[in-house]
């Protein structure tokens, strides 16, 4: 045995930037053309501009990269389409907060500069996660890199726009939208985070306009009285169907303002009576429609109150007039009591201000017809969803959508191609040519026009991602090549604000569905199943684990931008004590080996850091294994693999679990079930491979069997083959560690042809000839028998260096068939001198272990402490009888036989009938111990 040309030590970062470098200096990630074979194509849901990679960017980028890399190496076609989105709101904050460090604003440069500067920011300083997902190891293709604002998919955008508004699908009109008073723009229901928070429940008395009684009415934001348009009650409430019909006088406003039934009104909740402001709540927006109730606007669009409130509040802030009000209505002996009160407070993401429902003009889609196909296709299986269930929330969704706003009163994005006239007509049009040459058909002569000032909804031009990055509307080949995509990667939380709205425009605007199936992930949340969060404290950022980081620079991390001290100090003794020396170096494969085995389908992920670390030890295990492997083949006569009668029965056995192997991660990966697959791999890799086959191998190698050259030369090939095949299934989960071994295993394992990267190799195929069913059982029965013994000899404190001889218990056909052939397998791995049958009873003071079909006797006479074995084979009793009782307990009852299917009740009563054997074998041991402890 030689020395391995590969290092003792495996050093992942050196190997990732290396690997990485090369594969994209060489256009192994280019999509090609379609030619004579299959396409398979990922749309990456596109980060934010502003944005940096976190874990759930690392989960779904993972598991998206695991099937590009396995279909590449399938031979087909793959686009992994990548992107950015241009992050309206979120991109002219940062912008925004620079210039005011400046002590400018955007107003003071104007739009044309203004844009300019974003531009300039973008080009600089935007985009770092693009940089971070190659460290994550994503074989994206580079070159077709796309951004939401580039020049042909905001072409896209103004096409799709235009189209829907000559067809009806969208208009302006003024509706109910959230609204953040701090940016002053509209914002969609994802950008709100509703939180639980302490407030108050206001009782008020409105009294009725004849004076002969009142109304009380409870409300969570009193200033928003002054905008009532009714009161309203159940219809079926016998406590106010005599005032149905009649009028209240709306207290400090002075209005009349009637009394009205709506079934929307829950009896039971305070006093029964409702107060319905259309204008600042969406529930009393759809109430106000249904009895044509005005809409009064009492906002600014700062939350201060305006010309429609009485004078007395005009130009105050929206809380101060709270107070006003409460301080009012007390005066006269309208407050009738004030209860503490917990509820959903909405804030805005970015500015954390309470979010408003505010009565604006906007640009809306109508939804509802584009809905009707979208969800037919869901239905009739041209898109699912993985897991299934998901389905159920989308159709709530679709079957139950409104209008989608499309407008937002910010400066970046893509701005609305409507112009508008002096009359207020408007045009919509591609470009302000084509809007003129409306104009002066509309007015017959060349007037001004305006442009809006309005940008679109960031999700509408993500919508389009599909399809817009493929070129459309001109009919490109990659469209025609990799449109619909495959498959979609995303999470639950986005399901109606892009996977929906990509169905409808994809249906809409190619005819077909955007992808075939949709699989929607958990959320990555600790180890203790807590949401991820800056205010927790327990955020992990995924370059951290793979590149590790120091405990001060992690502190620093944790603690920056966090307003209260004492949340800072709490955060920071919690990270000390977790991460006394900080984290280390992790490495990619075992991040990403880590998220895929723990992909469990419709879970979220509890991300387990001592988990991470075993998967580092497995890719160390990996690498020494292959040093052993290089180090007995290296400068030998190595090649293709003979046929198989010239194979030894471990050779054979590990081809068949190999071909195994194959068949698991082709099914699992073909149904997403990520965690089954990287599961496979382990206990291939780890188990199998390393730990048996391997063990098997050495005295084959090292000259300790007698056996030919030709012998050792197809050992060698064997053991090449299986790692040089393995590694291929690997890759598409441990990309690095793999294409590192393979360069080196690969030539000498009889690789046809100088490929240049594992990355390019072909998906290893299934041999059926090699698939042994038989060896493969009498082989299980040996690991069986050896880890029996291994453990006898542990838990008897045997010295490894002890030889003993075993006595073996079974029939004889099970002896001449599935244990003396093996015999060479069995002896040096359980360090054993030799066995013999037993044919009469066990000699007093064996220790005993009990197999399905065969029983296993260690003589321990004068080696062991029989007071310690007999304890040990009490205890084994014991949990056989708890075992053994439950199963019989579930085959007594008959509701489990009456339900159970036959197959299950099959399995159970097997299992009753091993464990009964068992504790029958457990008995006798026990009887024997006893005996040898009495002679003592």
């Amino acid at each position: 045995m030689s020395e391995s040309s590969l290092p003792k030590a495996y050093d992942p970062v050196g190997v990732e930037r290396r690997w990485y470098a090369h594969w994209e200096e060489s256009g192994y990630f280019a999509a090609g053309s379609k030619g004579d074979r299959p396409s398979y194509c990922i749309m990456i849901p596109p980060p934010n501009v502003t944005g940096t990679l976190h874990m759930g960017h690392a989960f779904q980028d993972t598991l998206m990269d695991a099937l590009i890399r396995q279909r590449r190496m399938r031979g087909e076609h793959t686009l992994w389409q990548t992107g950015t989105d241009h992050a309206g709101i979120a991109t002219q904050m940062v912008v925004e907060r620079q210039l005011a460090a400046e002590g400018k604003s955007r107003h003071d440069l104007g739009r044309e500069e203004f844009l300019k500067r974003v531009w300039r920011w973008k080009e600089e300083s935007g985009g770092s996660i693009v940089r971070q997902l190659r460290r994550l190891g994503a074989s994206c293709d580079w070159q077709r890199e796309a951004f939401t604002m580039d020049s042909h998919l905001s072409a896209a955008v103004q096409e799709v726009f235009v189209r829907l508004y000559q067809e009806g699908l969208i208009y302006r009109g003024s509706r109910l939208v959230n609204w953040d008073p701090v940016l002053h723009t509209a914002v969609s229901d994802l950008e709100v985070i509703s939180e639980e928070e302490e407030g108050f429940l206001w009782h008020l008395r409105y009294p009725l306009a004849d004076g002969s009684s009142s109304l009380v009415v409870a409300t969570t934001r009193p200033e928003t009285m002054l905008g009532d348009s009714a009161v309203a009650v159940h219809p079926e409430d016998e406590r106010y169907q005599h005032l149905i019909g009649k009028e209240v006088r709306l207290p400090l406003a002075e209005r009349l303002i009637p009394v009205i039934a709506d079934e929307s009104v829950k009896m039971d909740f305070g006093s029964g009576c409702v107060k319905i402001t259309p204008a600042h709540d969406f529930n009393d927006y759809e109430v106000g429609k249904r009895h044509n109730l005005p809409q009064i606007n009492i906002f600014t669009i700062d939350a201060t109150l305006n010309e429609q409130a009485p004078a007395a509040y005009q130009g105050m802030d929206r809380y101060v007039a709270r107070k006003q009000i409460i301080a009012d209505l007390e005066k006269m002996g309208l407050l009738v009591q004030v209860v503490a009160h917990r509820l959903m407070i909405p804030r805005g993401d970015r500015s954390k201000a309470v979010v408003e429902p505010y009565l604006t003009d906007q640009w809306f889609v109508r939804a509802a017809p584009l809905a009707t196909e979208a969800i037919r296709c869901v239905e009739d299986g041209r898109i699912r969803f993985v897991p299934d269930s998901w389905k159920k929330t989308y159709f709530e969704w679709m079957h139950n959508i409104q209008d989608w706003c499309i407008s937002r009163q910010i400066w970046w994005g893509h701005r609305i191609p409507a112009w508008y006239g002096s009359d207020g007509s408007i045009f919509v049009a591609r470009n302000k040519e084509e809007a003129q040459q409306q104009a002066l058909a509309h007015y017959g002569q060349e007037l001004p026009l305006t442009q809006d000032n309005d940008v679109l909804d960031t999700w509408f031009s993500s919508a389009l991602w599909p399809f817009s990055t493929l070129g459309w509307p001109e009919q490109t080949p990659e469209l025609r090549a990799f449109y619909p995509t495959d498959v979609l990667v995303t999470g639950f939380d986005i399901i109606f604000f892009w996977v929906a709205r990509m169905i409808m425009m994809g249906l809409k605007f190619t005819g077909d569905v955007p992808f075939r199936t949709v699989y929607i992930t958990g959320l990555v949340r600790d180890g203790e199943g807590n949401k991820m969060s800056k205010s927790k404290g327990n955020v992990l950022d995924p370059l951290d684990l793979i590149d590790g980081i120091d405990l001060e620079a992690l502190l620093e991390k944790r603690t920056r931008d966090l307003m209260q001290p004492q949340l800072a100090e709490k955060i920071a003794a919690a990270t000390r004590k977790e991460f006394a020396q900080g984290i280390p170096a992790f490495g990619t494969d075992a991040l990403r080996f880590t998220m895929a085995s723990l992909a469990t389908q419709g879970r979220d992920i509890k991300f387990d850091l001592n988990r991470m670390e075993g998967y580092r030890n497995f890719c160390n295990k990996l690498w020494n294994a292959a040093r052993f492997v290089l180090m007995n083949t290296e400068g030998q006569e190595n090649g293709a693999l003979p046929p198989d009668a010239a194979l030894s029965l471990v050779d054979r056995w590990i081809l068949s679990r190999l071909q195994g192997l194959l068949r698991t991660v082709d099914d699992s990966l073909s149904k997403y079930r990520f965690d089954e697959t990287a599961t496979a791999l382990y206990h291939f890799l780890w188990g199998e491979y390393c730990d048996w086959y391997l063990e098997w191998v050495k005295p084959r190698l090292y000259g300790q069997e007698t056996l030919t050259a030709e012998q050792q030369q197809n050992t060698r090939q064997t053991m090449l083959h299986v790692l040089e095949q393995a590694l291929r299934l690997l890759h598409p989960l441990m990309p690095f560690i793999t294409e590192e071994l393979w360069q080196k295993v690969a030539p000498l394992s009889g690789c046809p042809q100088p490929i240049g990267s594992l990355m390019l190799a072909s998906w290893p195929q299934s041999r059926s000839s090699w698939h042994n069913p038989e060896l493969e059982r009498h082989i299980a029965l040996v690991q069986e028998v050896v880890t029996a013994v291994r453990t006898l000899r542990s838990e008897n404190n045997i010295p490894p260096g002890q030889r003993l001889s075993l006595l073996v218990a079974a029939d004889p056909a099970t002896l001449e068939q599935s244990f003396r052939p093996y015999e060479g397998l069995i002896l040096p791995l359980a360090r054993l001198t030799g066995w013999q049958a037993l044919t009469d009873e066990a000699p007093v003071g064996c220790a005993v272990a009990v197999l399905a079909s065969i029983k296993l006797y260690l003589p321990l006479a004068g080696v062991i402490d029989a007071e310690a074995e007999y304890a040990r084979l009490n205890k084994e009793l014991l949990r056989l009888e708890s075992d053994w009782q439950r199963v019989t307990g579930k085959l007594n009852n008959p509701a489990f036989l009456a339900n159970a299917k036959a197959e299950v009740v099959a399995k159970e009563q097997k299992k009753e009938q091993e464990l009964a054997e068992k504790r029958l074998g457990m008995q006798e041991a026990l009887q024997r111990m006893d005996e040898l402890r009495r002679q003592r």
